[in-house]
Protein backbone atom coordinates (compact mmCIF):
# COMPACT_ATOMS: atom_id res chain seq x y z
CA UNK A 1 0.00 0.00 0.00
CA UNK A 2 1.15 3.50 -0.77
CA UNK A 3 0.42 4.75 2.74
CA UNK A 4 2.79 2.18 4.25
CA UNK A 5 5.53 3.13 1.80
CA UNK A 6 5.07 6.78 2.78
CA UNK A 7 5.17 5.87 6.46
CA UNK A 8 8.33 3.82 5.93
CA UNK A 9 9.92 6.77 4.10
CA UNK A 10 8.99 9.14 6.95
CA UNK A 11 10.57 6.75 9.45
CA UNK A 12 13.71 6.45 7.29
CA UNK A 13 13.95 10.26 7.00
CA UNK A 14 13.68 10.61 10.77
CA UNK A 15 16.30 7.92 11.20
CA UNK A 16 18.68 9.85 8.95
CA UNK A 17 17.95 13.12 10.78
CA UNK A 18 18.56 11.52 14.18
CA UNK A 19 21.54 9.45 13.11
CA UNK A 20 19.91 6.41 14.73
CA UNK A 21 16.70 4.42 14.59
CA UNK A 22 13.76 6.27 16.17
CA UNK A 23 12.57 5.02 19.56
CA UNK A 24 8.98 4.02 20.26
CA UNK A 25 7.87 7.53 21.27
CA UNK A 26 9.40 9.00 18.10
CA UNK A 27 7.70 6.34 15.98
CA UNK A 28 4.38 7.21 17.59
CA UNK A 29 4.99 10.88 16.81
CA UNK A 30 5.71 10.05 13.15
CA UNK A 31 2.49 8.05 12.82
CA UNK A 32 0.50 10.78 14.59
CA UNK A 33 1.91 13.38 12.19
CA UNK A 34 1.00 11.23 9.17
CA UNK A 35 -2.54 10.71 10.51
CA UNK A 36 -2.94 14.44 11.18
CA UNK A 37 -1.90 15.20 7.61
CA UNK A 38 -4.57 12.81 6.33
CA UNK A 39 -7.27 14.42 8.52
CA UNK A 40 -6.35 17.88 7.28
CA UNK A 41 -6.32 16.69 3.67
CA UNK A 42 -9.75 15.10 4.08
CA UNK A 43 -11.17 18.41 5.35
CA UNK A 44 -9.61 20.37 2.50
CA UNK A 45 -10.67 17.91 -0.19
CA UNK A 46 -14.26 17.77 1.10
CA UNK A 47 -14.39 21.58 1.23
CA UNK A 48 -13.13 21.66 -2.35
CA UNK A 49 -15.68 19.13 -3.55
CA UNK A 50 -13.06 16.44 -4.22
CA UNK A 51 -14.73 13.54 -2.50
CA UNK A 52 -12.72 11.05 -4.55
CA UNK A 53 -9.46 12.34 -3.09
CA UNK A 54 -10.98 12.67 0.39
CA UNK A 55 -12.10 9.03 0.23
CA UNK A 56 -8.57 7.93 -0.69
CA UNK A 57 -7.13 9.90 2.24
CA UNK A 58 -9.77 8.42 4.56
CA UNK A 59 -8.77 4.89 3.51
CA UNK A 60 -5.12 5.72 4.23
CA UNK A 61 -6.10 7.18 7.62
CA UNK A 62 -7.81 3.91 8.55
CA UNK A 63 -4.57 2.03 7.84
CA UNK A 64 -2.52 4.48 9.92
CA UNK A 65 -4.97 4.31 12.82
CA UNK A 66 -4.32 0.56 13.06
CA UNK A 67 -0.79 1.47 14.19
CA UNK A 68 -1.93 3.96 16.83
CA UNK A 69 -2.99 3.19 20.41
CA UNK A 70 -6.71 2.79 21.08
CA UNK A 71 -8.38 6.20 21.35
CA UNK A 72 -10.17 7.20 24.55
CA UNK A 73 -13.93 7.53 24.16
CA UNK A 74 -15.58 10.91 24.73
CA UNK A 75 -16.77 9.73 28.16
CA UNK A 76 -13.29 8.48 29.12
CA UNK A 77 -11.75 11.75 27.94
CA UNK A 78 -14.26 13.78 29.97
CA UNK A 79 -13.55 11.69 33.08
CA UNK A 80 -9.79 12.15 32.68
CA UNK A 81 -10.23 15.90 32.17
CA UNK A 82 -12.31 16.10 35.35
CA UNK A 83 -9.67 14.15 37.28
CA UNK A 84 -6.84 16.39 36.04
CA UNK A 85 -8.82 19.56 36.81
CA UNK A 86 -9.22 18.34 40.40
CA UNK A 87 -5.57 17.22 40.57
CA UNK A 88 -4.12 20.59 39.52
CA UNK A 89 -6.85 22.65 41.20
CA UNK A 90 -7.81 24.34 37.93
CA UNK A 91 -10.54 26.94 38.34
CA UNK A 92 -10.45 29.17 35.27
CA UNK A 93 -9.21 29.48 31.71
CA UNK A 94 -5.82 30.62 32.97
CA UNK A 95 -5.29 27.04 34.20
CA UNK A 96 -6.10 25.48 30.84
CA UNK A 97 -2.43 25.13 29.88
CA UNK A 98 -1.69 23.01 32.95
CA UNK A 99 -4.65 20.73 32.27
CA UNK A 100 -3.83 20.29 28.59
CA UNK A 101 -0.15 19.66 29.34
CA UNK A 102 -0.94 16.80 31.73
CA UNK A 103 -3.62 15.42 29.44
CA UNK A 104 -1.21 15.33 26.49
CA UNK A 105 1.60 13.81 28.55
CA UNK A 106 -0.56 11.01 29.90
CA UNK A 107 -2.60 10.23 26.81
CA UNK A 108 -0.43 11.18 23.83
CA UNK A 109 -1.83 9.55 20.75
CA UNK A 110 -4.92 8.37 22.60
CA UNK A 111 -6.96 11.58 22.58
CA UNK A 112 -8.13 14.00 19.93
CA UNK A 113 -6.40 17.23 20.94
CA UNK A 114 -9.01 19.46 19.35
CA UNK A 115 -11.93 17.75 21.10
CA UNK A 116 -10.03 17.66 24.39
CA UNK A 117 -9.23 21.37 24.13
CA UNK A 118 -12.88 22.21 23.51
CA UNK A 119 -13.96 20.04 26.46
CA UNK A 120 -11.41 21.67 28.80
CA UNK A 121 -12.55 25.15 27.68
CA UNK A 122 -16.18 24.23 28.35
CA UNK A 123 -15.38 22.94 31.83
CA UNK A 124 -13.20 25.90 32.82
CA UNK A 125 -15.42 28.66 31.39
Amino acid sequence: MAVLRLLKAAIKNTSVELGRDPNEAELLEIILRQAKQRRESIEQYRAGGRDDLADREAAELIVLEDYLPKQLSDDETAAEIDAIIVEVGAESMKDMGQVMKLLNERFKGRIDGRKASEAVKAKLS
